[in-house]
């Protein structure tokens, strides 16, 4: 096992700036994750992690050790990809043992490191298949075997769930993460699906543009957001952003609608800002807002509610089954101690 240190890394393709100055330190054992939308930098990162992209500028330590200028196959990192990278002519046995067999490892070492393998991720009777007998969850444990089997000091996923079904997704988050608890290896994994990173993750690096916009442990990121942008990515449904401005105590939005603030709110200046509120922090409150029903999103456990009060739009979950209906009139309170408030123009947490 191994620490993670990224120091300053810049990383370009031409004109294109796609890591800006990145630093980021993963201790040894840590499960970190890597999110983001798309193109944001997060895979570019991973990659030059493992070698496979050279940074501009900047330092990657594995353990002690720069590892700028050292190639992918002596960095003691295995990977484990999207898109499995099987070898389809191997069964499953050879495609796990191939790592060890470049290296010429004694015959009875690779197969006490593949049966071992096999054992943890429940592919001993899968060892003599090859890799168009196998379901999608079957090869992406392959990969992860093969990962397994080389022993790294870091583990680097790349969206390696992607490929599979949502309820298989689901299986194999459990396990992965599982699979880490076990081994105790540090592992980096790249995903674009917030889901992922607040269930699997000890801490997460929440990028944009190739920036790193905040690190944290998940619930402290959600509790605690640096900016909108933050906000607006971690948590799902996404947060309720309402322009306006605050003063005395109070915000009040562009239509001169006042909205309840927490007693956190109390030493902010008087200012324009931008008032957040997530979608579980609403309550059905026969004293709260009037607003109409425009959408009802029943999944059984918990129901989505869009509703409108005049050009707002407010985005609701209720952890309990509610009767309303489309055209409904019902009052709703936001939870006051679970508001953000947010800059204006920068962006930034005010409170």
């Amino acid at each position: 096992m191994a620490s993670v240190t990224i120091r300053d890394v810049h990383k370009k393709f031409g004109a294109s700036h796609i890591l800006r100055g990145v630093t980021v330190d993963i201790e040894d054992g840590e499960f970190v994750i890597l999110v983001g939308p798309s193109g944001c930098g997060k895979s570019t990162l991973l990659r030059t992690i493992a070698g496979l992209e050279k940074v501009t500028s900047g330092e990657i330590r594995i353990a002690d050790r720069i590892v700028n200028d050292v190639s992918p196959k002596d960095r003691d990192i295995a990977m484990v990809f999207q898109s499995y990278a099987l070898y389809p002519h191997m069964t499953v046995g050879e495609n796990m043992a191939f790592a060890l067999s470049l290296r010429k490892a004694p015959k009875a070492k690779i197969e006490a490191s593949v049966g071992r393998a096999a054992e943890i991720l429940g592919l001993t009777p899968l060892l003599d298949r090859y890799p168009r007998q196998l379901s999608g969850g079957q090869r992406q444990r392959v990969a992860m075997g093969r990962a397994i089997v080389r022993d790294p000091q870091v583990f680097l996923f790349d969206e390696p769930l992607s490929n599979l079904d949502a309820k298989l997704r689901v299986a194999m988050r459990s396990e992965i993460k599982e699979l880490q608890l076990r081994l105790k290896t540090t592992t980096v994994y790249v995903t674009h699906d917030q889901i992922e990173a607040m269930t699997m993750a000890d801490k997460i690096v929440v990028m944009k543009d190739g920036v790193v916009e905040q690190i944290g442990a998940p619930l402290d990121l959600y509790d605690k957001p640096d900016n909108r942008f933050v906000a607006s990515f971690i948590g799902s449904p996404s947060m309720n952003f309402i322009d306006g401005s605050f003063a005395d105590g109070q915000f009040t939005t562009t239509d001169g609608l006042s909205l309840p603030a927490g007693t956190a709110w109390q030493p902010v200046k008087a200012q324009k800002a931008v008032y957040g509120v997530r979608p579980e922090h609403f309550s059905i409150d026969d004293t709260g807002l009037p607003v109409q029903v425009a959408v009802v999103e029943p999944t059984g456990s918990e129901t989505e509610v869009l509703v409108r009060h005049g050009a707002l739009e407010f985005n609701c979950l209720f952890r309990t089954r509610v009767s309303v209906k489309p055209g409904e009139t019902i009052r709703i309170r936001p939870d006051a101690d679970q508001v953000h408030l947010f800059g204006s123009e920068s962006g930034q947490r005010i409170s």
